[in-house]
């Protein structure tokens, strides 16, 4: 079975990079698609070939990606991918718009609907600019949604991270999506049963991640709290801090490790789609208290791996902060509970189960 591996672009590492990164391993002898590629700032794929589109020839494209939109599904529709049997796509917006043999099956991992289309004001808002722009904007994008929606019909079978992600999935394009909660490498976080005396907070520092709501917790509580990582509000987070909290910036993986084996509890204030910190935490042996609502409500068990607040307020969080300091965790119970779950092997089994059954239906792949 001859198998492509295709992904919006390949010139960042967040969370829907590593997975793809995962898939590339996964399947070494597949050939790999993307829009553009910049080797210096995503993820690590080896000697393979990049295969990539016209935007790729296209002057300073790669850092300014995101400025290339209109262009992402023209220069996807022309990818020649006709002699492969099953492609395989990654996905937050354009990538499903691939051509596929009519005899081939094409399993979409959709990280999210294309949110800059579908939720425009939220995703657009870090970006103060754009207002200026906004009657432009919105004539190209209602166009693209119109783009979007047809493509995304492209692929026979969604594979969504989260509940609230195939939800979106129906919702918008109306197609049904299979939840298979995305991995992380369990190998790579140290457990431990002996905690210190502090929280942390995990997250670039941007208005959705609510970090302004985990400080004026802290504030009130005057409970020790780190918070690493960086971003636009980091100066205005730090003036309102008071001295229970410190910002330790941008942390080496060895030293985000180590924050997250020896935390009381690791602090999540956004409404994530997915949220890999959750996850990691728990396999690290730390409990989480986060907003409770999105992907924690695929991850975490209320009262076993973690607490759950129900507004994004500080009072709401410090009630979650005071509840979870009256719980006996069992730290064992929680790591054992992220790596039969969120693990590599857990995820490729469910995977290949549905690309067993796809190639069944299927007799191409018999």
């Amino acid at each position: 079975m001859k198998i492509a591996l295709v992904h919006d672009y390949l010139t960042q590492k967040g969370g829907a990079e590593r997975v793809f990164e995962l898939l590339c391993k996964r399947y070494p002898e597949a050939d790999v698609f993307t829009s553009l590629y910049d080797p210096e700032k995503t993820i690590d794929i080896g000697e393979r070939i990049i295969n990539t589109t016209f935007l790729q020839n296209i002057p300073g494209a790669a850092k300014y990606f995101r400025l290339m939109a209109p262009l992402y599904f023209p220069a996807f529709r022309a990818l020649d991918l006709q002699n492969y049997d099953l492609i395989i796509s990654s996905s937050t917006s354009f990538a499903k718009a691939v051509r596929k043999n009519p005899k081939g099956y094409h399993i979409c991992f959709c990280h999210n609907i294309t949110r800059f289309l579908w939720d425009t004001e939220t995703y657009l808002r870090e970006y103060g600019d754009y207002r200026y722009f906004a009657p432009l904007i919105e004539q190209v994008f209602e166009m693209m949604r119109k783009v979007d929606l047809a493509y995304a019909q492209e692929p026979d079978l969604y594979i969504a991270n989260s509940s609230i992600v195939a939800r979106r999935i129906e919702s918008t394009y109306k197609k049904k999506a299979i939840v298979i909660n995305y991995p992380i490498d369990t190998n790579k976080f140290v457990f431990s049963d002996t905690k210190e005396d502090f929280y942390l907070a995990s997250a670039r520092m941007i208005s959705y991640k609510r970090l302004d709501i985990i400080v004026e917790a802290f504030n009130w509580l005057g409970w020790p709290l780190l918070i690493s990582g960086s971003g636009p509000e980091k100066e205005r987070l730090q003036s309102q801090a008071l001295s229970n909290i410190e910002f330790l910036g941008h942390v080496t993986d060895t030293e985000r490790t180590q924050l997250f084996s020896k935390a009381k509890s690791v602090i999540v204030a956004a409404l994530e789609d997915y949220g890999l910190v959750p996850v990691e935490a728990n396999a690290s042996g730390t409990p989480v208290i986060a907003f409770g609502a999105g992907g924690v409500l695929d991850t975490q068990i209320p009262g076993k791996t973690g607490v759950f607040f129900n507004r994004q307020t500080p009072e709401s969080l410090q009630a979650a902060l005071l509840e979870a300091r009256e719980i006996y965790w069992d730290y064992e119970n929680i790591r054992n509970h992220a790596v039969t779950n969120f693990s590599q092997e857990a995820f490729f089994n469910k995977v290949e189960q549905v690309i067993g059954q796809a190639c069944t239906v299927n007799t191409l792949f018999i």
